[in-house]
């Protein structure tokens, strides 16, 4: 009898061997389950949006309603950043130093243009940086969709674009009879730009928690890439341009710069955007979205435990 029972027993190893080689499937279970939901939580970081678009909201209204608590104008400071940034900028180009660029005479809102776009980049990156550590305590106590806390920081400050994009359309409309068959293609582009502000934000954001050294370094970053990217300058200007591969450097090492110059041409210049700054953005928005959910899904384990 124990010998029959010793057959099958001796069988089962045998083909257990003969499966893989490996009879410890317990050990190995998790390991594959835990690699199969990354991949699944990698494709859904995004359409957790849609899924708890009604915590999201909340995030949204709590961060809204915390930036202009106690503000007399409210959204309308909005405005004031870049309207006021533009006035600086106007007194040291056209006056202090006269460099106009060949903007012919509308230097002002050639200026705009790109502040808009700058000040929604910079101020989503930097606000979402910490945001997940600023939350710490609803991390730790809830459970949820983390990457929503740092995606409801990039949507406040689109409100602000939001109100300068709608406030250039309607300025340019009315002082650049050149652009009134295009600018509605600025719509799209911008969406381009909120694109890569929230792919990098919710890289940067999932980053901190683990290196808490990644905001100042963003902090530090961002003055530098401001002068880098045209927001002042056209690159088509003689004077830039003759720098060809300086030129080239700062545009396609930029992901900004062939935004904002693909940004500018149908909402400053009148004309479509080139070809290659408008695939660039294309590229760049896919990129930037793919590494903010892949960084995120790496970390996102160890988010409750480290803010």
């Amino acid at each position: 009898m124990a010998a029959r029972r010793a057959r099958p027993r001796a069988r089962e190893a045998a083909e257990s061997r003969d499966d893989g080689g490996d009879a410890r499937p317990p050990f190995h279970g998790p390991v594959r389950r835990r690699q199969r939901l990354q991949s699944e939580t990698a494709m859904t970081v995004y359409g957790d949006l849609i899924r708890y678009r009604e915590l999201f909201g909340n995030l949204f209204r709590r961060d809204v309603q915390a930036k202009y608590r106690g503000s007399l104008l409210g959204v309308a400071w909005t405005l004031a950043n870049p309207v006021l940034l533009m006035a600086v900028y106007l007194l040291v180009f056209s006056v202090l130093w006269h460099t106009p660029f060949g903007t012919e005479g509308h230097y002002a809102l050639f200026l705009l243009v790109g502040l808009s776009a700058w000040i929604f980049f910079s101020t989503s990156v930097q606000s979402a940086s910490r945001s997940m550590l600023d939350n710490a305590n609803l991390i730790r106590k809830t459970r949820f969709p983390r990457q929503l806390v740092p995606l409801s920081i990039v949507a406040t400050h689109l409100v602000s674009f939001a109100v300068m994009l709608v406030g250039l359309l309607a300025l340019n409309f009315a002082l650049l009879p050149r652009v009134r068959a295009t600018e509605w293609l600025a719509i799209p582009i911008a969406a381009g730009v909120v694109a890569i502000a929230s792919g990098l934000a919710l890289a940067i954001a999932s980053l901190d928690v683990l290196f808490r050294d990644i905001e100042f370094l963003v902090a530090a970053l961002l003055l530098p890439l401001f002068f880098l990217t045209p927001v002042l300058y056209p690159l088509s200007s003689p004077d830039i341009s003759k720098h060809h591969k300086v030129v080239e450097i700062i545009h396609w090492g930029n992901p900004l710069s062939p935004a904002i110059q693909a940004l500018r041409a149908p909402l400053f210049y009148g004309d479509l955007p080139r070809v290659s700054d408008a695939i660039y953005l294309v590229v760049a928005s896919i990129v930037a979205l793919a590494l903010g959910a892949f960084v995120f899904t790496r970390v996102d384990d160890q988010i409750a435990v480290e803010v």
